[in-house]
């Protein structure tokens, strides 16, 4: 990403909506199915919003991070408490089935990481039986100038990521949308409000009520889906799949 959204993201991550509805995904995911024992990685860890709420929420659980700009890298081990290694996504450093499960945060998508070098990696680290849980952009669509200041390369729908993972050797896919319930509102700002080119990305600060407001949409759509309902379509994929 560009500097300048390492610096937004590590402003917004712990109080903005989105964050806070995705973390809460990922560790439902992490819940449902937490993988043998071991170590979670988080491949491509920014400044570390997710590893520090991982630690809060599941605090009998190792972690760790990787995050390819050393400063990020430096900033996310001060934020979580926990290491993490300036690296590569591509070629991960750490060695044959070092961890129990992964997780990886709109990171395949960019356009610095090759999905299936990274999925390969993602799958040698992890322990046999061991989880993945991805985070993914939805839908080409919804493209904007937000993907093009995070470096997003590509956007996926639920049926191509599963596809995705199979080609990558993993099992017991479950993809799904997610953000469905303000999909209107973010193809609204996405396609509309923001479709200069040079428009500024998501991340930022939005008043409170409007941040409360968003964020209990997402508790309300999460509840749902905790429920066995699927959303139909969203802004984001989430996939929860098994190292076999």
């Amino acid at each position: 990403m560009e500097p300048a959204e390492y610096a937004l993201m590590d402003a917004a991550e712990d109080g903005m909506w989105w964050f806070k509805a995705a973390h809460a995904r990922v560790l439902d995911a992490l819940r449902a199915r937490p993988g043998p024992d071991g170590p979670v990685l988080d491949a491509g860890c920014g400044t570390g919003g997710f590893l520090r709420r991982m630690r809060d929420e599941m605090p009998g659980r190792a972690a760790m991070g990787l995050e390819y700009m050393p400063d990020a890298a430096h900033r996310a081990q001060q934020k979580s408490g926990w290491p993490v290694a300036a690296g590569d996504a591509n070629a991960l450093p750490f060695r044959d089935a070092s961890f129990g499960a992964a997780v990886s945060i709109d990171v395949i998508c960019h356009a610095g990481v090759d999905p299936a070098r990274g999925l390969a990696e993602l799958h040698r680290v992890l322990r046999p039986g061991g989880t993945v849980v991805l985070n993914l952009p939805a839908f080409e669509w919804l493209r904007s100038a937000h993907d093009a200041r995070v470096h997003t390369a590509r956007r996926y729908t639920a049926a191509g990521a599963t596809a995705m993972m199979e080609q990558a050797g993993f099992t017991a896919i479950a993809s799904r949308y997610w953000n469905g319930l303000l999909l209107p509102l973010m193809a609204l700002q996405r396609k509309v409000l923001h479709r200069k080119p040079d428009a500024p990305s998501d991340v930022t600060h939005f008043p409170p009520w409007i941040d409360r407001t968003l964020h209990a949409v997402a508790e309300t759509e999460r509840r749902i889906g905790l429920a066995g309902i699927p959303m139909p379509a969203g802004g984001s994929v989430l996939v929860i799949a098994t190292r076999p």
